[in-house]
């Protein structure tokens, strides 16, 4: 491998990763997507990520509208706004912050009428920073359901089903507290298969299957789980009024992304394939999988030919056994495992970030391997197996200076992973 491969091949790596981010910028994707104006008030509520670049992009574009509201976003990710409040809450775990604003939304799509329209701006994030949690459980009580959930390996489909199970405002909650107002969702999507239910857990969204069992998923959560916690999670949720005049659209989704970061590969000679928009599964055993499918473009030219690039998206998972782990994130424990399993194949590079720009709770949005990445890593001091069982990818990738920073991009569709066969 040669310097000028090297440098040339991180250089598209990031070009790509900047299309997959921008193509679901709220500021360049939204104003296309608001319904017709209402004839009465705008209320805007919402939660995400991307709640607050969400909130001014409407703000940008209806200034004769009798706007007002509040959404409700993640530490760091909040934007300046003059009509729509936004408020921080804590992410992945809840704290009082999001309860709080919560019930604030709450009370006030309370107060919309007929004429009025509840705007909802929904992203990623929001499962976590909309908390108001059904009786007699409390704030300490959703924190350790939600720790049990990020250590359990559920796909995120999962999680969100108890995340439902357990809320007034998720499953449609939201959309019933506002009745009879007219409500219409944008939503950037960041779950596999865009389904309206489980982004931020569907609070404008009604839960068909909210009396479905979650025996299962209650097994995976631990025997010390309390008893009136087991008790809530068992409990069908009564759904209450039917919910009408109902309006859902995607202003952002994965798909988008990949397309976009497809383009640019295509503008740089390089063939892309896109495997699909909503891989899932363990992040270490996904990467070697990935490994296989680019040493056979590198050695056969299937299933397609070299120039190429890989291109997909989803939500890995990571899951935490007994022993305490180091630091690390979905995206760089998926790259930590290409690597080990490519062991510095010539001729493949690889990026992996959360479009969010915060890889679990690091503040990398994920990082790029080259054929050199494990010589150096070891050069570095790193075991680079030891450190991928010990979930400890983060430090690797820090110590050869290969994470990709890029601070909160204030929007969210998931993880972007590409592939690189020069």
């Amino acid at each position: 491998m040669n310097d000028l491969q090297d440098r040339k091949s991180r250089e598209l790596l990031r070009r790509m990763v900047d299309a997959a981010i921008s193509a679901a910028d709220p500021a360049k994707v939204l104003a296309s997507h608001l319904p017709e104006k209402p004839t009465g008030r705008c209320i805007v509520v919402g939660a995400g990520k991307a709640a607050a670049a969400m909130a001014r992009a409407v703000e940008c574009a209806w200034p004769d509208v009798d706007l007002s509201g509040l959404v409700v976003t993640r530490y760091g990710h909040a934007v300046p706004t003059t009509r729509v409040a936004v408020r921080e809450a804590a992410h992945p775990v809840p704290d009082a912050n999001g309860v709080e604003a919560t019930r604030a939304i709450l009370d006030m799509v309370h107060t919309a009428g007929k004429g009025d329209l509840v705007l909802a701006l929904i992203s990623g994030g929001g499962s976590a920073l909309l908390t108001a949690p059904v009786s007699p459980l409390s704030l300490e009580d959703k924190i350790d359901i939600t720790r049990r959930l990020l250590a359990s390996g559920l796909p995120i489909a999962e999680m969100n089903r108890v995340r439902r199970r357990l809320s007034l405002i998720k499953g449609g909650g939201l959309a019933r507290a506002a009745a009879p107002a007219r409500v219409v969702t944008l939503a950037i999507s960041d779950v596999p298969g865009d389904d309206p239910l489980a982004i931020a857990s569907g609070p404008t969204v009604l839960d068909a299957g909210v009396g479905g069992s979650l025996a299962h998923i209650v097994d995976r959560l631990g025997n010390d789980l309390p008893d009136h916690v087991r008790e809530a999670l068992s409990q069908p949720v009564k759904c209450g009024a039917t919910m009408n005049d109902l309006g859902f659209k995607l202003v952002a989704a994965p798909q988008m992304s990949l397309n976009a970061a497809a383009q640019v590969a295509r503008d740089a000679g390089t063939t892309p394939l896109l495997l699909g928009d909503a891989l899932e599964g363990e992040a270490r055993e996904m990467g070697v999988v990935m490994a296989g499918i680019a040493g056979a473009v590198a050695k056969h030219g299937t299933p397609v030919p070299r120039p190429a690039v890989l291109l997909s998206g989803g939500e890995t998972t990571v899951t935490i056994g007994d022993r305490k782990p180091g630091r690390g994130g979905r995206n760089t424990e998926f790259l930590l495992s290409l690597a080990v399993a490519l062991d510095g194949a010539s001729g493949v590079f690889g990026a992996a970030v959360d479009t969010d720009g915060i890889d679990g709770t690091e503040d990398a949005a994920g990082a790029v391997i080259t054929p050199s990445t494990l010589k150096r890593a070891r050069a570095a001091g790193h075991d680079p197996r030891a450190d991928l069982a010990n979930h400890n990818s983060y430090s690797l990738f820090s110590s050869v200076k290969d994470l990709i920073m890029t601070g909160p991009t204030l929007t969210n569709v998931n993880d972007f992973r590409a592939i690189l066969i020069p």
